[in-house]
């Protein structure tokens, strides 16, 4: 792949929108060792850029996505399709993440099912997907890959690494690992080491594609596995990405339609439905118990159950006070300067979670903010339209 392949973007479309955009992938040939000690002979990575490489090469943002995240943070892939990347509110011409000025990349993670290698993708040596055959990767392991597809590219240097939730791990990982590489590193709903609760979050959402017998031991068809388990893992890990109060505003108590039974007819005339008790039945009642179902409907048509296993473990590793001695000793060699941002409603990563990175970064003689955000929009806070939000990021990236 070229220079000028990287560079040249399609025009946009509507103002403030980078508009039609394609995936690309990077094939790395070479072995990758895993910290688990595992390896693999090569991967691949699926990614998505936006805007121009400068000659200079220096104006590059990496963007790192969440546990259910992909590449395709920004634009749209087709005028059919016209879904808009999961951060198109954020990144754009003119917007917080300016692509009239930054040359923008995010990529599916390793370990992911989205395109880049992971438990869905075919092993050469048996042509069947290794499922728990996978290496077990971690946020580290994540990093690293991706800077090899930065190295193919010929980037030196990254001016922005930009994530939230497991992404903010990512971009304060990118800091640590490689601290002459990064400018600047933006995290947001974040935590240095994931806390009891979460892991206990994660391994709710485990047990229930494991106890689904679709799971199989992990090896099952791509068109199949465990749908059940795995919605019902999406439904709860949904909840902890919302607030008690945004839940409220937007479903309260309300009900939805009683069902009724099917239109009967009597010699022609029509028999007026008959409703069902609605309170003495388990059938859907609740307004809220409809999202949430579709929240797991629709996930399991894009999301693979064994990537969840293995992407919410590698969220559970994720220590760096354990994997370096202490987060000062982890942010001994920091060059970049960081903002971490909290939100006051995020209860799966609370705000003093967020804080302890700063303070520690700050202990350490580095150069480091916080910001916190008043929101009841509870963990998500980061994905949602927010002014407050947009001016922070775009000043910090000034």
């Amino acid at each position: 792949m070229n220079d000028a392949e990287i560079i040249d973007q399609p025009a946009r479309t509507e103002p403030g929108e980078v508009g039609l955009v394609e995936p690309r992938d990077f094939v790395s040939i070479e072995s990758f060792l895993f910290e688990s000690g595992q390896s693999l002979a090569g991967f691949t990575l699926r990614y998505e850029t936006y805007g121009r490489l400068n000659t200079a090469k220096d104006n590059v943002v990496i963007i790192c996505h969440a546990l259910s995240g992909d590449h395709h943070c920004a634009g749209i892939h087709s005028l059919t399709d016209r879904k808009p990347g999961w951060w198109n509110n954020l990144i754009g011409p003119g917007k917080a993440v300016d692509t009239n000025r930054f040359f923008v990349l995010c990529s599916n993670c390793l370990g992911g099912c989205q395109g880049s290698t992971g438990p869905s993708s075919i092993n050469p040596a048996t042509g069947r997907p290794y499922g728990v055959t996978f290496p077990f990767v971690t946020i580290r392991d994540m990093v690293r890959a991706q800077k090899r597809l930065l190295d193919s590219l010929g980037i030196t240097s990254i001016y922005a690494v930009v994530g939230g939730s497991m992404g903010g791990m990512q971009a304060v990982q990118w800091g640590i690992e490689y601290p002459a590489f990064v400018r600047r590193v933006l995290a947001m709903a974040t935590t240095a080491r994931e806390s009891a609760q979460g892991i206990g979050f994660n391994e709710v959402g485990r047990q229930a594609i494991m106890q689904d017998p679709g799971w199989n031991n992990g090896d099952y068809a791509k068109s199949g596995g465990p749908r059940v388990g795995l919605a019902i893992a999406r439904m709860m890990a949904h909840i902890t990405y919302v607030s008690d109060a945004s839940m409220d505003r937007k479903f309260g108590r309300k009900t939805v339609k009683p069902k009724v039974s099917a239109l009967d007819s009597m010699e022609g005339i029509p028999v007026a439905p008959v409703a069902q008790p609605a309170s003495y039945t388990f059938d859907m009642q609740f307004e809220v118990e409809s999202y949430l179902r579709y929240q797991g409907e629709s996930f399991i048509n894009r999301f693979d159950a064994n990537t969840y296993l293995y992407i919410t473990r590698a969220i559970d590793h994720f220590d760096l006070a354990a994997a370096y001695g202490s987060l000062e000793k982890a942010f001994e060699h920091v060059e970049a300067e960081t903002l971490v941002v909290g939100f006051t409603s995020d209860w799966l990563f609370p705000p003093q979670q967020n804080r302890d990175i700063s303070l520690a970064l700050l202990r350490t003689g580095k150069r480091a903010s916080y910001a916190e955000l008043d929101t009841d929009l509870g963990h998500d806070s980061f994905l949602l339209e927010s002014e407050e939000l947009y001016a922070l990021v775009r000043g910090f990236l000034t």
